[in-house]
């Protein structure tokens, strides 16, 4: 990404290499669903790297932060959001950006009803707690077309919490459960899976 883009945080550039990889397996890329957008990292680089022309990425956040951010890493966020996804959908007029604010629960379930929507791709990384990952991927994987991608974040968060606010035990109920539904397709820092 060039120097055009106000970041303050980089949480992404270490799924670089492997959303590049899961690139091709994406057999349709024209509709993206991301839960939890910060200032627009993951999404600019969706914009230009994932997306096709004449496709949409819906990108749902409260930009208010959760219970790990205590930094002030959230000041701000909103606006640097705006004003990354305008450069790059300035850039690439065809790819169109949907911003949905408020908590993913009411969001998704706008997306929901009445009309579901669909989705060839859907990145989790919104809330850390686990009952709001849960929450998260249960609501979003119906709308995951068959042969979609699903991507779940900090899946081996290292961070010093007890298991009910870290994803990994959101993330593991959730595949058990879909165990007949999905294919792994990658198991590190972040989990990937594919729905069939």
């Amino acid at each position: 990404m060039t120097k055009e883009y106000d970041f303050t945080q980089d949480w992404f550039h270490w799924a670089i290499p492997v959303w590049t990889q899961i690139k091709p397996i994406v057999k349709e890329r024209k509709s993206f669903l991301e839960i939890g957008s910060f200032e627009g990292r993951s999404a600019v680089w969706t914009i230009e790297n994932m997306m096709d022309d004449n496709s949409e990425l819906t990108c749902i956040d409260t930009w208010e932060g959760s219970e790990e951010h205590v930094n002030g890493e959230l000041t701000d966020a909103e606006n640097k959001f705006d004003a990354n996804i305008k450069i790059a959908t300035d850039k690439h007029l065809n790819r169109v950006v949907h911003k949905l604010k408020g908590d993913s629960y009411t969001a998704l379930a706008k997306l929901i009803t009445p009309v579901k929507a669909e989705y060839d791709f859907i990145y989790i990384d919104g809330s850390h707690i686990a009952r709001d990952v849960l929450t998260d991927a249960c609501m979003a994987f119906p709308l995951l077309k068959t042969g979609g991608v699903m991507v779940f974040d900090d899946y081996l968060w290292g961070e010093a919490r007890d298991a009910l606010h870290r994803p990994k035990i959101a993330i593991d109920s959730f595949t058990t459960i879909h165990a007949e539904k999905i294919q792994w397709l990658h198991l590190g820092s972040q989990l990937v899976i594919r729905k069939i």
